[in-house]
Parts: structure tokens; sequence; C-alpha cells
């Protein structure tokens, strides 16, 4: 049995930055078993004592400490959220630190740069995109699809949330995702609320030994994550993706920056967000 930590990812703002950092971290334990909490808006030092109190009645009720990974701007909120019976990591402070010393001079402090944008406009874009992802992750509606720049379709675990939330966060591009599952896999027919957006769709695949060991991760020697039903999905998934003409991309190597850039450049949205 893998040991099992609690983990807290901390913002100001969405959290989405915090979770995407800290996940990143996190993936190289991978003989650990995460139990991941996003706390998002905690920018008041009333939000911040009872996000305190979560933390701390955790750390009780597990008996160990919990880990909290943070993106906290503001001073007074961040240091009530590192009184905590945890271990806390700032992903930002060691870095704001160094740079005010070398350009000499402090930086803003201020909620909500921390996205790196620095008008209203785009940073109200990317949040509206990144609302658009979480709202359209995993095939949950295919309501508003007209209103999507790209829809990455692949079977489970090939990288679709990732990387929408990574493009809209990084490019304020509206993506959805939607899962090929064995449902889909009768013909090699696109599944039916999509045939109306094929122009819209990417495909994403990767190799069956790489779904594997990620599918074995999440439920070890389940069927789901046999080698066999790994090369069936895939089979089955790239047969209705070429047989609708689409783009179809590996990911087995690629890190979620490198299948979103390919994504911006194979369907010419690259050039939008350069405007």
């Amino acid at each position: 049995m893998k040991p099992v930590r609690t983990v807290f990812f901390v913002s100001d703002r969405t959290g989405i930055t915090a979770e995407i950092l800290g996940r990143t971290l996190l993936t190289q334990f991978r003989d650990v078993e995460f139990h991941k909490h996003t706390l998002s808006f905690v920018d008041t030092a009333e939000k911040a004592r009872a996000t305190l109190k979560e933390i701390n009645d955790t750390a009780r009720g597990e008996g160990q400490r919990p880990l909290v990974i943070s993106t906290l701007i503001e001073d007074k909120v961040r240091e009530i959220i590192f009184t905590a019976d945890a271990l806390c990591i700032d992903l930002f402070a060691g870095f704001i630190q160094k740079l005010e010393s070398e350009l000499g001079m402090e930086s803003s402090h201020a909620l909500g740069l921390t996205h790196g944008i620095g008008d209203e406009l785009a940073y109200q874009k990317r949040i509206d995109a990144i609302n658009y992802a979480l709202a359209h992750d995993d095939g949950v509606t295919t309501r508003n699809y007209e209103h999507a720049d790209v829809i990455l379709i692949g079977v489970s675990r090939t990288g679709k949330t990732p990387t929408s939330l990574y493009l809209a966060m990084q490019y304020g591009i509206h993506a959805a995702n939607y899962p090929l599952t064995p449902d889909d896999f009768g013909d090699t027919r696109l599944p039916a609320p999509l045939v109306p957006y094929r122009d819209k769709l990417y495909g994403l695949t990767i190799n069956a030994e790489r779904l594997s060991r990620i599918r074995n991760e999440r439920k070890p020697g389940s069927r789901y994550a046999s080698m066999e039903n790994c090369r069936e999905e895939i089979g089955s998934a790239t047969a209705i993706m070429n047989s609708a003409g689409l783009h179809i991309l590996d990911t087995s190597t690629k890190s979620v920056e490198e299948i979103a850039i390919s994504i911006l450049h194979d369907t010419g949205l690259m050039e939008r967000v350069q405007r």
C-alpha cells in the first residue's frame, strides 16, 4: 500500500497556477498517493483563518501534517496560512525576493498579477477560458460547443484535461474535451454530439504501454488499465479519428506545453494568440 498524504493548493485567485505547478512537483513522488484539494480565492484574513482551521483539522484527523502549496501574494494572508500544522511551500516568495534584489525595487504584491497578465481585459479573457474548460471537461456537457476554439478528443488519460486547462490559462483558448469510450466503438463514426463540430476537433493518442502505466497508477490491475484493453481502445479511437479526417497527435513523450504548442500551430490558433 502506498503512503497517503493530503495536499492543499491554496491561492488568492482560481488556484489553477498553484495546482498545475504543485501537481508537477508531486509527479516526482510516484510512490505516494496524494489526496488533493484546491482552495481558491483565499484573499482575506477571514478566509485565511477558515482555511487554516481546515488544514489543522485535517492534520489532527489524519495524525500527520498535510502539504500546503500556495501562490498567495498578500503577506498577511500568507502569514496566517503558514502558521498551519503543515509543510507549507510558497511557489512565489523565493522568486519574488530574488527578483526584487536583482532589480533593486519592490514588487507590487498586487493580487491577480500572478497570472502574468498586464491588463484587465486579457486577464478576464483567460479567466473566462478557464471557466469554459472546467465546465466542458471530460464530456460533462456538449452544450455551447459552438463557442469552443478547439475540442480535444481521445481515450481516457491521453492528456486532454491538463492540455485544455493549459491552453485556457496561458493563451485564453476556449478548449473543451470529450472522451472516446467503449460506448463509442461500435463503428468508426464520430459520436453524434461531435458531428456538427468536426472542424473544431483535434485528436490525441498515446502508445499502449504508456497508457497502461498511467492507468495502473489510478486503477492498478484493472481491466481498464490492462495492455489488451488499452490497445483495443487506442485502435478503435484512432479508427474513428482517421475516419473523420482529424489531425492526431501522439502525446506519449510530450509535455503539456509541447502538446499545447502543437495544437496551436496545427489549428492555426497560434496566429490569433500572437496578435
